[in-house]
């Protein structure tokens, strides 16, 4: 490609690919709405690699325009059970799981990862991020409610030369409002293969561990639609 016109022809979004359930629901979100998906995901020091090489796996058989795998270690920082020595919850209620914010938040990661997406949108001449936050069912991270997307999104107008010049970036967040189990629906009307996805914070070998956060809502997802969680748990 080159040229902006020939960039602009494309539609162009940046989509933040985890390679988890939620993620691989936004990118099939993006490309249904008529985007030309720049899927990014991120090894940041994670527990495991798992859900990088898922990711690679979604972007391939979902035909992304481009895949970055940005390279950031937030184990300078720790902070978090899921890079740092700190064990994972496991076998939470849904009840605890909002009453406070768990050990698995790591801090200010939607923050570093949406200005990351915000900086190769501008480059991309794109006016549009995904990202699959979701404010119901989750484990109470404040980075994923909406008056943070908000604010983020009034900042980065405030931010780059493209929003300057009055080309403004809209944060896309499809799954905001909705339940696991109306997201799984959503993203099995749209072909996504969830085999293919990572969503434990603490697999054993290649299998999901089946008792930490994720897991439950993600279980409880598939259960509310009748369906057979596709990927493998670990055995109790």
């Amino acid at each position: 490609m080159s040229g902006d016109r020939t960039i602009a022809a494309w539609n162009p979004a940046v989509v933040l690919l985890s390679g988890g359930l939620d993620s691989s629901t936004v990118l099939a979100i993006a490309k249904a709405e008529g985007f030309s998906p720049y899927a990014m995901t991120f090894r940041y020091g994670q527990r495991h690699s798992l859900e990088i090489e898922a990711a690679k796996k979604i972007a391939t058989r979902m035909g992304v325009a481009q895949h970055v795998i940005a390279d950031i270690d937030l184990r300078t920082f720790g902070g978090s059970a899921l890079t740092s020595d700190i064990a994972v919850p496991k076998g939470r209620e849904s009840k605890e799981m909002t009453q406070e914010i768990p050990i698995t938040y790591v801090p200010a990661r939607n923050t570093i990862f949406l200005s990351f997406a915000l900086a190769w949108a501008e480059v991309l001449h794109s006016n549009d991020i995904f990202i699959g936050v979701n404010a119901v069912d989750y484990s109470g991270y404040p980075d994923c409610r909406p008056e943070y997307i908000e604010a983020y999104e009034h900042m980065a107008n405030l931010a780059t030369k493209a929003a300057v010049e009055g080309n403004k970036l809209r944060i896309h967040t499809p799954l905001i409002s909705l339940s696991k189990a109306e997201i799984i629906a959503r993203g099995v009307s749209l072909g996504v293969d969830y085999s293919m996805t990572v969503s434990c914070y603490d697999p054993i070998g290649g299998d999901a561990c089946g008792r930490c956060d994720a897991c439950i809502l993600r279980r409880k997802g598939f259960e509310q639609n009748g369906l057979v969680d596709p990927v493998s748990y670990a055995r109790s």
